[in-house]
């Protein structure tokens, strides 16, 4: 998104005009093209202006926020809602989505006009966020747009990365413009699980400085031997810091411009890097175990997404080593995850023997059932949204050979 933001501002009795404009960057990243005082009569006058999104700042969140959101929301045609509240609305949280809104902002009690720049780039931050869920709305994407499919698991351990590597070459082998974003900055593995040598990574993009553009991220990217394109996680744990929210969204519209899918391997936890990844994709594959432990951080996981309003049919839950003998049955895995089963990725010993070699098991045993599993899986995504255009034909020569090394989390 380029240009201000188009804000319609309900401001409620009780808060600051100057210290709300303030916090959200009146005239720096942000233009207020209509400004109600209180509530009553908002949504009918916010409806036919140039905004946007529509944000409504409280005091603190009570049935009459509520009642504007029911009567306002449809009359927006369809334009998100923020809801900017001084006080936390705790258990008018789901009250607050239900009615319509699209987002909570928390302000600091007390917070005055010299403070409020401080929130600034938060705010905007949150009021792009949803433009770009409600322009993503039931999972449709601009054309020439590729997916963005985000692998989570918030606990470590369950294979994200080998979802990730396995999910990647084999939509590469397909003929697909594939890139992979190994996003666990401090201990990522997709180098290693790939078998590739980091000369040059996500960390050295960030210190490069300047515009981002097609050609210039090209130049970071490292090239798999199944054509993938691969972006590499940080050599060091202490280089991490050095990659901003801000260059990942960057980044991954850059990719989504260039290649048909791009896949991003995440760390455990919804740190900000993960938030800011699932803001941009399109598509999450969740990943769990056949432990209790897992399953139950899958549920609060799916939870947390249900809760940042990510439409559940863009979400698909991969159970792996789903042939393990633990006492946990498929039925138990449902129950407790609250979610079905999508695809199973059974068990094999030659999983363990493709990640130490670095090469993706859907190259080194090509007819066993895990391979089979992980092209089911690509398969999935390529006719999930339909992919624009036609996969192009594999270069000569690009074949899928072995190497080396190996996958945890």
């Amino acid at each position: 998104m380029t240009g201000p933001i188009r804000v319609s501002l309900a401001i409620d009795h009780g808060l600051d005009q100057p210290t709300v404009e303030a916090a959200l960057g009146a005239g720096d990243g942000v233009r207020i093209v209509n400004t109600i005082s209180g509530l009553v009569g908002a949504g009918e006058a916010m409806a036919n202006d140039a905004a946007e999104l529509a944000v409504v700042a409280c005091a603190g969140y009570g049935d009459h926020v509520s009642t504007f959101l029911k009567d306002a929301v449809g009359g927006l045609g369809g334009r998100p809602v923020i809801v900017l509240c001084e006080e936390s609305p705790n258990g008018f949280v789901g009250d607050a989505f239900s009615a319509g809104a699209d987002d909570i902002f928390v302000l600091p009690p007390g917070l005055g006009a010299e403070d409020a720049g401080a929130l600034t780039a938060e705010l905007q931050f949150t009021l792009r966020k949803a433009i770009a869920r409600k322009g993503e709305a039931g999972g449709m994407r601009p054309s020439g747009v590729g997916e963005l499919i985000c692998v989570l698991g918030p606990k470590g351990g369950t294979g994200k990365t080998l979802t990730t590597c396995n999910l990647g070459v084999a939509l590469a082998a397909a003929g697909h413009r594939v890139a992979i974003v190994d996003l666990d900055l401090q201990f990522g593995d997709v180098g290693l699980a790939l078998g590739l040598t980091p000369e040059k990574t996500i960390y050295d993009l960030a210190r490069s400085g300047g515009s981002l553009d097609p050609e210039k991220l090209d130049a970071f990217l490292t090239t798999h031997q199944s054509g993938a394109r691969v972006l590499l996680a940080p050599t060091r744990p202490d280089q991490a810091s050095v990659v901003t929210t801000d260059l990942l969204r960057d980044v991954y519209a850059v990719l989504r411009s260039t290649f048909d899918f791009v896949i991003v391997d995440t760390p455990p936890g919804f740190t900000p890097e993960v938030i800011a990844s699932i803001d941009a994709s399109s598509q999450i594959c969740m990943v769990a175990m056949l432990d209790s432990l897992s399953l139950k951080n899958t549920k609060l996981g799916l939870e947390t997404l249900e809760l940042m309003g990510y439409d559940p049919d863009r979400v698909r839950f991969v159970l792996n080593r789903a042939g393990s003998r633990v006492g946990i049955s498929g039925g138990d895995v449902e129950s407790i995850a609250g979610r079905t089963i999508d695809f199973l990725v059974p068990s094999h010993r030659d999983v363990a023997r493709s990640v130490s070699e670095g090469t993706p098991i859907v190259m080194s045993s090509r007819g066993s059932e895990v391979a089979r599993a992980f092209r089911s899986l690509a398969d999935t995504y390529v006719h999930l949204n339909g992919t624009h255009g036609q996969p192009q034909a594999p270069k000569r020569g690009r074949r899928l050979l072995r190497r080396r090394r190996k996958e945890q989390v």
